[in-house]
C-alpha cells in the first residue's frame, strides 16, 4: 500500500515517514500544500496523511481541490487545531478521519488501515483468500494456520492483492501502489516476487490474466 504525507514540520514528517515505512507502507513525504496537492493529483495513492496548517496553499484548499478533482482515496486530517469547528470544517471538505496532535502512533497506523480497509470493501482486518490468511494488524501471513515468511516487498504485492480479491490488478498500478515515486518502473521485480509468493504459498494463489496482470481469486468463494 502506497500513502501520501503532506505534513510541513520536518521532524514529525520524517518521524511518520520511517513510522509509515516499518509498518510496511511505502510512502512519499510533502512539506507544503502545493506540492502535496500535486502528488495527490498526479500519483497512485491508496490513502493519504494530510496536516491542516500548511505552507502555500493550506490543507482544507488541497483537500477540497483533491474532491473536486474526483479524487477518491482516503484522507485522514492532522492538525494542531482542537476545536470542533476545526474538526467540522476538515470533514466537510472531505476528510474521512480526524486525528488531533498530539497522538499515538499506533492509534495513528490503526485509523489509517481503517480506512484502507473500508475503501477497498473489506470490513476485517483478517484477509483470506482459502487457505491463505492475512492479518492487516500484525503483518502476519499464515497457510492452512502456519506462519509464511515473506520479505516487505513480498508481504506489500500480497497485500494489496488480497485488498483488491477478484479483480485484475495491473503491473503499473501494483508499481503505482507498492512503492514510493522514486521506484525504477521499468524494473521486473513484481514477476520475481510474483513467482516467489507463489512458491511459498502455491502456485494456485496468484493467477496471471495475460495482457492484463494478476488476479488474487478465493477458491471457496
Amino acid at each position: 500500500m502506497r500513502i501520501l504525507i503532506v505534513e510541513d514540520e520536518p521532524t514529525l514528517g520524517q518521524q511518520l515517514k520511517t513510522t509509515m515505512e516499518n509498518a510496511g507502507y511505502a510512502v512519499d513525504l510533502s512539506t507544503d500544500g502545493e506540492d502535496g496537492h500535486f502528488l495527490g493529483s498526479n500519483e497512485s495513492y491508496d490513502a493519504v496523511i494530510l496536516d491542516l496548517g500548511l505552507p502555500k496553499v493550506d490543507g482544507l484548499t488541497v483537500l477540497d481541490r483533491w474532491r473536486k478533482e474526483g479524487l477518491k482515496f482516503p484522507v485522514l486530517v492532522l492538525t494542531a487545531r482542537d476545536g470542533w469547528s476545526d474538526k467540522v470544517a476538515g470533514l466537510d471538505a472531505g476528510a474521512d478521519d480526524y486525528l488531533a496532535k498530539p497522538f499515538q502512533t499506533e492509534e495513528l497506523i490503526a485509523r489509517l488501515r481503517a480506512l484502507i480497509r473500508r475503501a477497498s470493501g473489506n470490513a476485517s482486518s483478517e484477509l483470506t483468500a482459502g487457505a491463505v490468511r492475512l492479518d492487516a494488524r500484525s503483518g502476519r501471513v499464515t497457510l492452512d494456520g502456519s506462519p509464511v515468511k515473506l520479505t516487505a516487498q513480498e508481504y506489500k504485492l500480497l497485500s494489496y492483492l488480497m485488498h483488491h480479491k477478484g479483480k485484475v490488478v495491473s503491473r503499473t498500478e501494483l508499481i503505482e501502489h507498492i512503492y514510493d515515486q522514486d521506484f525504477d518502473r521499468d524494473s521486473n521485480t513484481i514477476e520475481v516476487f510474483v513467482t516467489r509468493i507463489r512458491k511459498k504459498l502455491g502456485q494456485e494463489v496468484i493467477s496471471t490474466i495475460r495482457g492484463l496482470g494478476y488476479s488474487l481469486e478465493d477458491p471457496q468463494a
